[in-house]
This record gives structure tokens, C-alpha cells and sequence, in this order.
């Protein structure tokens, strides 16, 4: 019994000094680099932020153009199956035309689904610039917190 709670005091005084351990800039010598990494985090944060503006303006344009491509193979389908129930009553003429518009349809179909690939492709682009900006946030503050602990450290009228 001694032997844990030993252990659980330890555990707790560990888990307590934790966060001061886990910084990277203690001292106010590490103020340079920390400034400089701050200046780095915002720069990054911005660039982020106007690289997901233009993702989400993107992102309706390519989500029209899905949307025409599928309309556009369904037609062209439509198309096909009437080209095709006229070629079983023709002649070759009619079998030609009847696998050049299958042939078509089957491109236009292809088509649709490379533009409904794009729309997925860019709703994780923003899913991913937006996880990218949350981190970046996060080290924002764990610098704020870093930088605030290090003025604590600081006499009073150096940092005013």
C-alpha cells in the first residue's frame, strides 16, 4: 500500500510539471526563437487560410461541372439506347452509328465520374487545409503560453 501511493504521488507530481518540461522555450534567452517561430506559426496560419478561401470558392465551380458531366452522360446514354434499339431493326449503317454513340456515352460517363472524383478530391483538400489550420492554431497558443511563462520570469518593468 505504501508502495502505491508513493507511486500515485509520483505519477501526480509528474503529471503536474509536465507541461512546464514539454516546452521548448523556458528562459528568456529562447525569446528570439520563439518570436521567430511565432512569426513563422501566423505566416503559416495565413498562407492556410487563404489557400482554403480559394478551395471553398473552388469548390462550387467544380460541383457545377460535375453536374453538367452527369447530365451529359445521361443524355449521351439516353442517346445510345435509342441509337441501339434502331440498329437492331437496321442496317450496318445504323450498328455503326449505334456503337459510336456507345462509345461516346461511354466516355461522357467517364467523364461525369473524373468530375465526381474532383469534387471529392477538393472536399478533402479543404477537410485537410482545415486540420492543418486547427494544428497551427494549436502551436499558436502553446507559444502564447510559452511566451507568458517566460515574461513571468522577467522583473516586472522589462516587459511593460
Amino acid at each position: 500500500m505504501k508502495t502505491f501511493t508513493y507511486l500515485l504521488c509520483t505519477g501526480l507530481l509528474l503529471m503536474s510539471c509536465s507541461s512546464v518540461f514539454a516546452q521548448k522555450y523556458k528562459a528568456p534567452a529562447d525569446t528570439i526563437k520563439l518570436n521567430v517561430e511565432y512569426i513563422n506559426v501566423k505566416n503559416d496560419i495565413v498562407d492556410l487560410n487563404s489557400q482554403l478561401t480559394i478551395a471553398q470558392n473552388n469548390l462550387p465551380g467544380i460541383q457545377n461541372k460535375a453536374n453538367a458531366a452527369g447530365v451529359n452522360a445521361q443524355s449521351a446514354a439516353t442517346s445510345s439506347k435509342s441509337d441501339a434499339a434502331q440498329a437492331t431493326n437496321g442496317n450496318i449503317r445504323d450498328a455503326k452509328d449505334a456503337k459510336n454513340s456507345a462509345n461516346e456515352a461511354y466516355d461522357k460517363a467517364k467523364d461525369a465520374r473524373s468530375a465526381n472524383n474532383n469534387v471529392g478530391k477538393q472536399d478533402k483538400k479543404i477537410k485537410n487545409l482545415i486540420e492543418k489550420l486547427r494544428k497551427k492554431n494549436l502551436r499558436l497558443k502553446e507559444l502564447d503560453e510559452m511566451r507568458v511563462n517566460i515574461y513571468a520570469q522577467l522583473p516586472a518593468n522589462l516587459h511593460q
